[in-house]
């Protein structure tokens, strides 16, 4: 995967906790996950038909 050039921080991304969250960056075929904290220490890539399931499988995990 090229490297991305829009990375989006979560959406529970908030003051005081702004920089301890993940990103993600989209790619017509794979996804891009980063930690914002570290981004130069790399990124996991996803296919895109597999992030959604991933997402739940961590809600379900959390919950």
């Amino acid at each position: 995967m090229d490297t991305p050039g829009t990375w989006r921080k979560s959406s529970y991304s908030g003051p005081g906790d702004g920089d301890a969250c993940v990103e993600i960056a989209s790619h017509p075929t794979r996804i891009a996950v980063r930690d914002s904290k570290d981004p130069a220490a790399g990124t996991l890539t996803f296919p895109a038909e597999a992030f959604a399931p991933f997402i739940e499988t961590l809600k379900e995990a959390a919950g």
